[in-house]
């Protein structure tokens, strides 16, 4: 069923502003970030176990426990250089269906992982929605899509305004909810934020 472009927002960002909060700037690895990951995955299963902000078919969240994950590793949690795009024109972003959502790119994110250096760039919809103020959207693909993680890429959350030191955490990736339910329309990730290299943080997919 093709979703509006609003209430697709409105569902797909349901709990934002339990999963978004300001840069998180705990030493990765140690004891504080260790509770902060926690407790993000605790209030994303309790999202996902609730009939109200599931994207679950009911037949699957009656069996619902947690959503698998790689265990958490620091070296995931990394620093990254941000710059601003200023005056960028609104594009459209491909999806699972023929919807065809309008963003901006807000930046780009440069980091190291595992030694080598990357970028992806940061989206902002076009049309802000005030529920959700300075909501940034992160999608990428990774070398693990389609054998430990779901085939289409993962999402991340940030908040506006960023910092020029952002930290990025793979470990809080999390899937788009088609991966869950097909009723959904889930936007695909662009080709400049494709990582060939494997991300072994964050969400697993959840079946095959």
């Amino acid at each position: 069923m093709m979703l509006t472009l609003r209430w697709l927002l409105l569902v797909a960002l349901v709990g934002i502003g339990q999963r978004v909060s300001a840069q998180d700037t705990l030493v990765a690895g140690g004891s504080s970030w260790r509770d902060s990951l926690d407790s993000y995955w605790a209030r994303m299963d309790a999202e996902y176990a609730d009939s109200t902000t599931s994207p679950l078919r009911p037949e699957d969240r009656a069996h619902f426990d947690h959503l698998a994950r790689f265990a958490r590793d620091s070296s995931y949690c990394v620093q990254a250089r941000f710059t601003p795009v200023k005056d960028a024109e609104p594009f459209t972003m491909r999806t699972s269906t023929a919807r065809l959502p309008m963003f901006k790119t807000h930046g780009t994110l440069l980091f190291t992982l595992k030694g080598v250096e990357y970028m992806v760039s940061v989206y902002q919809d076009a049309v802000p929605d005030p529920r959700y103020p300075g909501y940034l959207f992160l999608p990428f693909t990774d070398l693990t899509n389609g054998d430990q993680t779901y085939g289409a890429g993962r999402y991340l959350d940030l908040k506006a305004p960023l910092a020029d030191t952002v930290i990025l955490d793979f470990n809080k990736a999390y899937n788009p909810y088609c991966a869950y339910n097909d009723k959904y329309s889930c936007p695909i990730p662009p080709s400049e934020n494709h990582l060939p290299t494997t991300v072994k943080a964050g969400v697993l997919k959840f079946h095959d």
